[in-house]
């Protein structure tokens, strides 16, 4: 195996693992990125790529799988060694070749500095609890949209009170026949702004409602029955599909077991972005600290962060702060102005 020592090692091809490796090109690092995943993009290709997202600087709103094509494309620019289909295991300090040495599935990876952008680390969906429901998941009951299309003409249950729940309801108006929504409470845990456009469109909007049994005829989905967690009351609505969206189970896996301060299911950084362990970094949903808010915008902000102070233990010549453009080139031309 080849010890090849990379600048900087990217644990997660997702969005902000992508931006981080684009800003390393930036800073001159010879970077690698190491994804569990066979594709890059996170979630945003794999979980839901028809999905708009909305709270993205420059874009009024994109789709998911746009989004991920653009940071691709954005950090291909200079070229990064890809490891994908890898899942990390082991850490451990290689004084030798003063690296950090990171062992996975398939492999070894040797790096000075290390940044951990790993989303939410594996996750799965939270399922509903009724029996029959797992003879139904991909037949009829849903919990990922790769395609819109599944839904198209069809009556739709959505179910769950977050911000995919309510982008969800918006998004398969204009594929769906009727889309009904259902949350156990009242309050939604979602963008203000997403929760009033959901109430002024055509569907229906069910609080305190939760799903009580599937119905089924002829091998496809024909009713819902959902009960009110106040009144008892039980209603039968006709659905083709239900879309469950209410939240995942996540494990930062391997990592857990490095020796790296963490915080429940995060691994706490200082304001570098840097973890208890000098050159390792963490930036997105993965990271921790006081006044956290886990948005994609934030964690672009947390990635420039974490490399360009891993760019000052590279090259401790280099300042954290990069400037905002490039120096002049001797050829470059002199910019004058009237009057100067």
């Amino acid at each position: 195996m080849s010890q090849e020592v990379f600048d900087l090692l990217i644990v997660g091809g997702g969005p902000v693992g992508l931006f981080g490796s684009f800003y390393a090109g930036l800073r001159g690092m010879k970077t690698k990125i190491v994804d569990s995943l066979e594709e890059l993009g996170g979630q945003l290709a794999t979980l839901y790529p028809e999905k708009f997202v909305f709270d993205v600087a420059g874009f009024p709103k994109i789709l998911a799988r746009d989004l991920a094509k653009n940071l691709v494309e954005q950090a291909m620019e200079y070229k990064p060694t890809l490891a994908l289909g890898e899942t990390v295991q082991g850490l451990h300090r290689d004084e030798a070749l003063g690296a950090y040495c990171i062992t996975s599935d398939k492999g070894t990876h040797y790096a000075r500095t290390v940044l951990l952008a790993a989303g939410a680390g594996a996750f799965s969906p939270k399922k509903i609890p009724l029996p029959e429901a797992l003879q139904w998941e991909g037949k009829g009951v849903y919990y990922f949209v790769k395609s819109k299309s599944i839904f198209d003409d069809k009556r739709v249950l959505i179910i769950g009170g977050g911000d995919s729940a309510i982008d969800w309801t918006l998004n398969l108006q204009d594929v769906a026949s009727h889309v009904t929504l259902i949350h156990r409470r009242d309050q939604f845990r979602a963008h203000e702004d997403s929760v009033h456009k959901v109430l002024r469109s055509g569907a229906q909007v069910l609080t305190f409602w939760e799903l009580k049994a599937i119905q089924a005829a002829d091998g496809k989905i024909e009713a819902a029955v959902i009960i009110n967690n106040k009144t008892n009351e039980e209603r039968t609505l006709a659905v083709d599909a239900i879309l469950v969206q209410v939240g995942f189970s996540s494990d930062l896996g391997p990592i857990k077991n490095w020796p790296i301060k963490c915080v429940g299911k995060a691994i706490e950084v200082n304001s570098h972005m840097e973890t208890n362990l000098p050159g390792i970094f963490a930036a997105g949903d993965v990271a921790h600290f006081d006044g956290k808010l886990k948005l994609i915008v934030t964690g672009f902000g947390e990635a420039a962060t974490a490399v360009n102070y891993a760019k000052t233990l590279i090259d401790p010549k280099a300042k954290a702060f990069p400037g905002h453009s490039s120096e002049m080139t001797p050829q470059a031309p002199m910019i004058t102005f009237p009057g100067n």
